[in-house]
């Protein structure tokens, strides 16, 4: 298997690391910037758009910061090679003809949220069925400058508004599993903040509120919590269920009724698995394509 990547950082890292370890043959390339480009061992680099023709490219990991993602998807269209694209699609709503056409295209496509793959959210997805709800409310709080450590915090995409950073969409996650599991809500409420200590360009603070036919989900996220907290709480006719996604675990009524030893971490595996095996090989009706990411971007954005 032949993989190219596009935007060697953190989170290209993590899925060059669970590649390994689902396809230990894999061969990985790098479309680099500048010929002078750190080599990095196990990754051969190429330097221009032209020699993709000269590799036979399984598919094409775009993980390059997200205000590039739309001149980078616009070149690789002709190539007709299968795309995992990382979160969040764009950093912005002016992309209707690109998303079109990549749909009408027929190329594989598929934007990573692997989120969809913890084990308590499908937990709480798969328990709440049936159930009639009444409230749902989602938290995402951490402390920005000790996500990247030895990495001045200021200088990384999440931070700088010219570069597609912000806590709406770098952390739309949350919006994303609250589409995946209620659908698309009738109106959508929000306030963007970037008042905190932290001084950033990027929005670090933002409160959503999603209004469904029989109740509200109220979804906060922010940059600025140094005891991180990441709840998915369902308040039902019946009782609460509360999944801790950081400890993987889900309390009933105040009761654990699931623990899984899974980390957040591993739900990247869990997730070029699945790419691999049922979006590439099997090609079954495509999960979050750039459709479905477009407009769950619309939900981060629009209001």
């Amino acid at each position: 298997m032949n993989v190219l990547i596009i935007g060697l950082g953190s989170i290209a890292k993590k899925h060059i690391k669970s590649l390994k370890e689902l396809v230990p043959e894999v061969s990985f390339f790098a479309l680099r910037s500048h010929k002078n480009a750190q080599k990095i061992e196990g990754i051969e680099n190429i330097f221009s758009y032209d020699e993709i023709n000269d590799n036979d490219f399984d598919f094409i990991i775009i993980s390059n910061p997200t205000n590039k993602h739309k001149e980078t998807i616009s070149k690789l269209i002709d190539f007709k090679i299968p795309l995992f694209i990382e979160k969040p699609l764009f950093d912005s709503l002016d992309n209707d003809e690109l998303v079109k056409k990549l749909d009408e295209s027929d190329i594989q496509n598929y934007i990573a949220c692997n989120l969809r793959f913890l084990d308590s959210i499908n937990f709480v997805k798969n328990f709440i069925k049936g159930k009639r709800v009444n409230e749902v409310n989602i938290y995402c709080g951490s402390f920005l400058p000790d996500w990247r450590p030895g990495v001045d915090f200021r200088t990384v995409y999440s931070a700088n508004k010219n570069m597609g950073g912000g806590v709406h969409i770098d952390l739309i996650h949350e919006i994303d599993y609250t589409y995946w599991i209620f659908g698309e809500p009738i109106k959508v409420h929000s306030i963007q903040k970037n008042h905190s200590h932290l001084a950033i360009s990027a929005t670090d603070y933002a409160n959503f509120v999603f209004i469904y036919e029989k109740f509200c989900v109220n979804i906060i996220l922010n940059y600025y919590r140094r005891d991180a907290k990441r709840t998915f709480e369902v308040v039902m006719e019946e009782g609460t269920i509360t999944a801790d996604l950081i400890k993987n675990e889900v309390e009933y009524n105040g009761e654990i009724i699931f623990s899984s030893k899974q980390k957040i971490i591993d739900t990247y595996k869990v997730q070029l698995d699945y790419y691999i095996n049922h979006i590439l090989k099997s090609k079954e009706k495509q999960l979050n394509s750039v459709t479905e990411a477009y407009q769950i971007l619309k939900l981060c954005m629009e209001n």
